[in-house]
């Protein structure tokens, strides 16, 4: 897996993938409505945003590096005609982060015109850039995204659209959910495992695709379901409806847990799970598996809140013990204890080690009467390097607390991610090699203690192995070199060869 980021200022924590949506409608131009969408998915990427649209005769893009609102002015919306579209908003995770890698990717040939967008990470990328290289193809990015496009456009070459993308989804490996145009129509696709999230929605006047249902709510559209894993779904041209094929099935899927845990918006639904609620849900396991009695609760804002809420609720109930509560006991008290400034964005610039251990006091203040004095548990939805949980347990023995214990709403990261999070490698990972005993210390908290993977499976109502665990486990469900796998599963020999497409 390429990773071109050069001199990037570091990230402390993980950072999100990319959004796609599409859409094609009766008559009205898609660009505005795209536009809408990716403002609703821009928490899935801040590096780049781009709208591509087709009229019935020709192809209008739009690309720019930055977030949506800087990369779209009222000019370019207007040159954007058609009522079929794709979007994209992308954090890189392969590919540099410059123009060359921003998406929708275009290319025409042929066959008509071609964009792409990709929500994911493919771990056979390089094989297929060099075969398509040897025969002839030039690329002009480093990224996964470009590879999936070409081999795409030569299968349309000589396919109908059906069996064309089967054979692309033949050849490449990993995780992805895509939003494709080919000339005027809109095709959805969803990896065989269904790692990535893709839904359709209906709207007044047509049809969406997008990767989270926050952006169908943002138009007053529908939530129609999820696509499913292996599936593609070609939207019709004039905005009536949508027509399915199930091109692959496996038995297990892979669905990323994080993206309940902390990708997602709160108020989307991801595989038919209303995220806010699996949140809150956690929480409550967390307080079943890892309840400590303090005197307050408080989250990490923003991504801790949901599951605090939970815990504090199951709190409520019963004891750390799982005993029932005395009436007259209300348990742990919920508390907003931080205050998160909102205009210290991911990228800040620390020039200096120490400086960026000091940046969680620009992004955190604490309220000094909900701390003092007490007990605190604070709750986030992970640790990764473990600097700002150290810097952040600091930060409120100084204003005062007594003890602050740590609770984790997921399990401890001990793997890097190579389906589409750009997270820690080994070396950088607080959890790899060491026991959460040698964490706590680390991070100076009184105590320590994450969500089991068991309780992730149970509140998302799936068994372990539909889920990818990869980062908690280290084990992957897709043929990763030097890694070991949970399931029988190997990459495609691509070899030179193309896999026939059935009828």
């Amino acid at each position: 897996m390429t990773d071109g980021r050069g001199e990037t200022p570091r990230r402390t924590g993980m950072t999100e993938k990319c959004g796609v949506v599409g859409v094609s409608l009766d008559g009205r131009n898609a660009a505005r409505p795209l536009y809408y969408a990716l403002y609703a998915l821009q928490h899935r990427g801040q590096e780049s945003a781009g709208i591509v649209t087709h009229d019935g005769f020709q192809q209008h893009s739009h690309v720019e590096m930055g977030l949506v609102g800087d990369a779209f002015g009222e000019d370019d919306l207007d040159t954007l005609n058609g009522a079929a579209g794709i979007g994209h908003v992308r954090y890189p995770t392969a590919g540099s982060v410059d123009s060359s890698c921003a998406q929708p990717f275009s290319v025409s040939f042929k066959s008509g015109s071609l964009g792409l967008s990709h929500n994911g990470n493919l771990v056979n990328a390089d094989e297929i850039r060099d075969e398509l290289a040897a025969a002839g193809h030039a690329f002009t990015s480093d990224g996964d995204t470009e590879v999936i496009a070409h081999d795409l456009a030569r299968n349309l070459l000589e396919e109908d659209l059906v069996r064309a993308v089967k054979h692309t989804m033949g050849r490449i490996h990993g995780s992805y959910s895509l939003t494709i145009s080919h000339d005027d129509t809109i095709l959805g696709v969803r990896d065989p495992q269904g790692n990535r999230p893709l839904c359709i929605g209906e709207l007044e006047d047509g049809y969406i695709l997008a990767s989270e249902s926050a952006a169908i709510d943002t138009l007053d559209g529908e939530l129609v379901r999820d696509v499913r894993p292996g599936e593609l779904v070609v939207l019709q041209d004039d905005g009536e409806g949508f027509d399915s094929y199930q091109l692959v099935e496996q038995e297990n899927t892979a669905h990323c847990f994080f993206e309940h845990v902390y990708f997602a918006r709160p108020d989307s639904v991801i595989d038919d799970t209303l995220v806010y609620e699996a949140r809150r849900s956690l929480g409550r396991k967390l307080w079943e598996e890892s309840g400590v009695e303090t005197d307050v609760v408080m989250p990490v804002p923003d991504s801790g809140r949901a599951f605090a809420a939970g815990y504090a609720d199951a709190a409520s109930e019963t004891t750390a013990d799982g005993e029932s509560r005395a009436a007259d006991d209300d348990g742990v008290e919920f508390a907003e204890g931080l205050m998160k400034n909102r205009y210290v964005g991911r990228t800040f610039i620390m020039p200096t080690q120490d400086e960026r251990e000091r940046a969680v006091r620009l992004k955190l203040n604490p309220i000094k009467s909900t701390i003092e004095g007490k007990t605190v548990t604070v709750i986030d939805d992970s640790i990764v390097r473990g600097t700002t949980s150290t810097q952040l347990v600091q930060l409120l023995k100084d204003c005062g607390a007594e003890e602050v214990h740590v609770r984790i709403g997921a399990p401890a990261i001990v793997a890097p991610c190579y389906m589409g999070i750009d997270m820690a490698t080994r070396e950088e990972l607080i959890a790899a090699g060491r026991s959460t005993d040698e964490i706590r210390d680390a991070i100076d908290a009184d105590s320590l203690a994450y969500l089991s993977t068991d309780a992730v499976a149970d509140v998302l109502e799936e068994d372990r192995i539909d889920l990818c665990l990869g980062c908690v486990t280290g084990e992957y469900p897709y043929d990763i070199e030097g890694e070991e796998t949970d399931r029988d599963v190997s990459r495609p020999d691509v070899g030179g060869t193309r896999l026939p497409a059935d009828d």
